[in-house]
């Protein structure tokens, strides 16, 4: 089968289009003949050498596919050979086939095509995971996206927003601001506006309930001044570094929760709990039209590192979306 490589880490051009034997799905699994794949940020950084992937899970890149199970039928499951499904990955979803835990499928929501449920699994687990379990976010409750413009970003704002919490979020850019606002946020430039004092005047200094927050570093002093009484930050990325400092005193006086996780080297225990969220809370406001991917670009597998500059570059607005 095609596949694409990481030849040694580096920038984009280390992506090469390979030939490799074709996966067998293990106890539990399924093989996908794959139709479209996600990309996404974690594949930028275990192609910078950053992030190696779990033990046992292949060194191919592509944490999300779409397509059709081929083999693999997995007794109990509800799916069968010749479904199409969208399934969450360790690994592997950048080539013609790849398998995928049966736990970690999902079937296509109605109405969508393959390409646009290619853009669902990392960004609505990750999201599901860390926003509502993690964070709980809850009924009346306000949260505050940092990166609002990105496939995690994009899917907090829509979910949150069609669970009725009032939403905000960080973008670099007026247009970025403007693209957020169409999804249901109040949209702040951090480029032009200090985002700490926006958020006062936006909540009437109560400040937010929770944020989900894809950067770190100088961020986390910064949240702990955005957030209201037994506020929560979740931390699920460190592209502004992983050193914080932040006023320990405030924590400590408004009772606030600094917390984080991955989701790649979890179990699959763990993450078809997510699945079976996803599919009954979140597969009917898919259904209904409430809330979509936003599918910013759709590039052929062999344009692997074409995606990657688009997204190092910060162009995007939503997801980037490989057909095979």
């Amino acid at each position: 089968m095609r596949a694409i490589e990481i030849k040694q880490p580096g920038g984009p051009e280390q992506l090469v289009v390979s030939e490799r034997p074709m996966p067998e799905p293990a106890k539990g699994e399924v093989l996908i003949k794959v139709a479209a794949a996600g990309i996404n940020r974690p594949d930028v950084f275990q192609r910078q050498g950053n992030y190696a992937p779990p033990p046992g899970a292949s060194d191919i890149p592509g944490l999300e596919v779409a397509g059709e199970i081929v083999s693999g039928v997995v007794e109990g499951s509800p799916f069968k050979v010749g479904d199409q499904v969208c399934a969450l990955v360790a690994g592997g979803g950048y080539a013609e086939y790849c398998v995928a835990p049966v736990q970690q499928c999902l079937p296509i929501p109605k109405g969508l095509s393959l390409v646009e449920a290619a853009g669902l699994p990392e960004t609505y687990f990750t999201v599901w995971s860390n926003v509502f379990d993690r964070g709980r976010l809850s009924a009346g409750e306000s949260l505050l996206v940092h990166g609002g413009a990105s496939g995690i970003g994009t899917t907090a704002i829509q979910l949150a927003t069609a669970m009725g919490n009032a939403v905000y979020a960080t973008v670099g850019s007026d247009e970025r601001v403007q693209a957020v606002q169409a999804l249901g946020a109040k949209g702040i430039n951090y480029k032009t506006q200090d985002f700490v004092e926006e958020i006062k005047k936006l909540t009437d200094k109560r400040g937010v309930d929770v944020i989900l927050d894809m950067v770190a570093g100088d961020y986390i002093g910064r949240d702990i001044q955005c957030l209201a009484e037994d506020g929560r930050v979740v931390i699920i990325a460190t592209l502004g570094g992983k050193a914080s400092s932040f006023d320990a005193n405030a924590l400590m006086r408004k009772r606030q929760t600094i917390t984080g996780s991955t989701l790649r080297p979890r179990p699959v225990s763990f993450k078809a709990q997510i699945a079976q969220s996803l599919q009954k809370h979140v597969w009917p406001l898919l259904e209904s039209g409430k809330i979509k991917p936003i599918i910013y670009k759709t590039l052929d597998l062999s344009e692997a590192a074409k995606g990657h500059a688009m997204m190092e570059a910060g162009e995007q607005i939503g997801k980037i979306i490989m057909t095979v």
